[in-house]
């Protein structure tokens, strides 16, 4: 850390089975419950295919991601690695548009936890449930991040049960008849489309984000910086491996394919219906609950802390105010961070709990933020360890971080326009941010005391 001009802050406890877990926790192993329906209907009932070209996106952009935290092991995520790997000001637009996931993603996962909670006790109302998760996760957070590594650790087994047994019994309903045998949510040449599948590619991606939140937790991290990204692509190819078996489970038992094409799924609760095909009420409720707590609780856990820690990095840089650096003596914390996190997800989730489409409108910039920040940091990679570096490690920093930047700009191209507008919009605000900032000498540009020990000792 000093080698870049910085204090050791933060307490070092995380080996990389918890760096692993928290990956897991983050992108929820039974994600597709909640949006399978959308993606159903988006991809032409290959729901399958798009979270395999969706895996293959984050398969490269991990690479980046690990590949940057070895050059820069600090927090901050793509925040740091663009703003030291090419420059202050487009670093600072990256983790500008990164926060349009961080930030409102817990305030995402809160209410459409509130909802679903709300759907089997309706006398419990949406804003109750909201303020009880934010609460929980809050005090969770603030115990420290080892607390909160137990609690990742009790939660992903619970949820690998759940969908176990949705797996079992799916199986075994489509052998005896329940469902249709076929390889359609694979490939279907009679839907099949490029534009259709980076469409909805671009609503899937949504299960995927969670992996880059690894990245957040450099400073906390007791092994070496490989661990890091390790644990992000370890984690990225075992959860993408049980999105595309759980959706083709559940498109096997889909009640009525066509309907849902034509249709959509306006009530959410495609997954639960076809897990309803295959065991009865007991299985509807069993899924239902598993992701209102999954998101709410779960999910929502970790997404706080590692929003606050990009909070962190980005305050300590002056980029944000100075109070959001403050960590806590004892606990070792972003204290401050924490519980602005909160505040803003409380605030923000009360109000979408009175909006008929606010899941909806919240979820359109989510997406939009993550991929936007994720191509700048495939750029990054390229630009630092190629053209500055010299590397000859063609795979690793030109091959995978350009097949990558692709994909993530013809995802979204082919995203919904509504998304496409507010995401620019929010651009616009950043760079317009990142304009001040400039002028008022607080966007000077770290590349040069970012150089590698290797640098500085051929310089001296």
């Amino acid at each position: 850390m000093e080698e870049f001009g910085y204090r050791q802050e933060l307490k070092r406890t995380l080996k990389f089975s918890d760096l692993l877990v928290y990956g897991l926790i983050f992108m929820v192993p039974i994600a597709p419950f909640a949006i399978f329906g959308s993606v159903f209907q988006a991809s032409g009932g290959m729901v399958a295919m798009a979270y395999i070209v969706g895996m293959l996106a984050m398969m490269c952009t991990a690479n980046s991601y690990a590949q940057m935290v070895q050059a820069f092991p600090m927090s901050g995520s793509v925040y740091t690695y663009v703003g030291r790997g090419i420059t202050r000001i487009l670093g600072f637009v990256a983790g500008w548009m990164i926060l349009l996931d961080y930030i409102l993603i817990p305030a995402l996962l809160y209410l459409a936890a509130a909802i679903a909670m709300n759907g089997m006790i309706p006398a419990v109302p949406l804003w109750a449930w909201l303020v009880a998760f934010v609460l929980l996760n809050t005090l969770i957070n603030y115990l420290g991040i080892e607390f909160t590594a137990k609690v990742n650790k009790i939660m992903l087994v619970l949820e690998l049960i759940v969908l176990a047994i949705f797996l079992v019994i799916g199986f075994v309903a489509v052998a005896n008849g329940q469902g249709t045998f076929s390889f359609d949510a694979f490939f279907n040449p009679h839907t099949f489309n490029p534009s259709l599948i980076f469409g909805a590619v671009s609503i899937a991606v949504l299960s995927f984000l969670g992996f880059d939140g690894i990245s957040t937790l450099a400073e906390e991290n007791a092994g070496s910086t490989k661990s890091l990204g390790r644990s992000m692509i370890a984690s990225l190819l075992l959860v993408g491996v049980l999105f595309v078996v759980q959706t083709w489970v559940a498109s096997m038992l889909v009640h009525d394919p066509a309907g849902l094409l034509a249709n959509g799924d306006p009530n959410g609760t495609a997954f639960y219906d076809a897990a309803k095909n295959a065991g009865g009420a007991f299985l509807f409720i069993l899924t239902a609950a598993a992701t209102a707590v999954a998101w709410g609780f779960a999910n929502a856990l970790v997404a706080q802390a590692a929003t606050s820690r990009l909070l962190f990095a980005m305050a300590r840089d002056r980029q944000l105010p100075a109070f959001l650096s403050r960590v806590h003596p004892k606990r070792g914390v972003p204290v401050n961070a924490t519980f602005l996190v909160a505040a803003i997800s409380l605030v923000l989730g009360l109000y979408l709990v009175t909006q008929p489409n606010g899941l909806t409108e919240i979820s359109t910039l989510v997406n939009f933020g993550a991929l936007t920040a994720f191509s700048l940091l495939n750029i990054a990679v390229v630009w630092w360890f190629v053209i500055r570096q010299k590397s000859r490690r063609w795979f690793v920093h030109l091959v995978l971080p350009l097949l990558g930047l692709a994909i993530l700009v013809a995802v979204i191209i082919n995203a919904n326009i509504a998304a496409q507008v507010l995401g620019v919009l929010w651009l616009v605000v950043g760079l317009i941010l990142a304009f001040f900032l400039l002028k008022a000498g607080r966007m000077t540009d770290p590349s040069v005391a970012a150089a590698s020990p290797l640098d500085e000792k051929e310089v001296r």
